[in-house]
């Protein structure tokens, strides 16, 4: 899990990195001393878990959270104040720590965003290699594996696309990929994964899938060769 510390205070933002290096399970992704900064960084880069000061010159932590739309990074609130308490859990945050954050508190919050985090990764799930387990607005939804014909990234999600319709699921194209049989797909590029069984021709840079035109970048185009052993 990936996280960005955000605070305006640099001996803060030193503890905080300090807590995060001795857990195994997270990775800096860096820090920023303004939330303007850290909502470019957020739209440009995923990250999983937002360690965020409240009060801020500018933009504040919870003006942040409001404004990250379909963004939805697990959040810990980490502040001197307690009298925002009750404003920052009507955002859905993982913990609200009250500065100084001391290494048992912190080990507290980690639980509950861990909890969180993984909850949000069984969105999408593979049970015996046949069927992915997607959520479809508020509906948890069996998809048959083979009946997938490609994946496609979109922003902050990923299109499902078969033969009559997609589904859109709120995921990385990485996250979907490990979840798909390798025996059957293949990435063709940065925001496509095919499955090969589904191909129908191929001419020059492009495939096409049940009428569809899916871009193969140059660098994927080797792997994809020795993939369909071209007689």
């Amino acid at each position: 899990m990936n996280c960005l510390v955000i605070d305006d205070n640099v001996i803060a933002r030193t503890t905080l990195k300090q807590l995060v290096k001795q857990d195994k399970d997270l990775i800096l992704a860096g820090e920023c001393d303004n939330a303007m900064d850290a909502y470019r960084r957020i739209m440009d880069e995923p990250v999983d878990l937002l360690l965020l000061d409240i009060e801020m010159e500018g933009m504040t932590g919870i003006e942040l959270v409001r404004s990250l739309g379909s963004k939805n990074p697990v959040i810990i609130f980490t502040t001197s104040k307690k009298e925002y308490a009750a404003e920052a859990f009507e955002l859905n945050v993982a913990d609200y720590i009250t500065k100084p954050v001391t290494p048992a508190r912190f080990l507290q919050a980690m639980e509950k965003a861990k909890e969180i985090f993984r909850s949000k990764r069984q969105e999408i799930k593979v049970e015996n290699d046949s069927f992915l387990f997607i959520r479809d607005s508020n509906i948890v939804r069996r998809l048959k594996i083979d009946d997938i014909l490609y994946a496609e990234a979109m922003g902050d999600y990923v299109k499902l696309h078969t033969v009559e319709k997609f589904y859109s699921v709120h995921s990385s194209l990485k996250e979907v990929e490990v979840k798909l049989p390798e025996s059957k797909f293949l990435r063709v590029h940065r925001s496509f994964i095919i499955q090969v069984g589904k191909i129908d021709t191929i001419e020059g840079g492009t495939l096409i899938i049940n009428r569809k035109m899916v871009p193969v970048a140059d660098t994927y185009r080797a792997a994809l060769n020795r993939r369909l052993n071209v007689l």
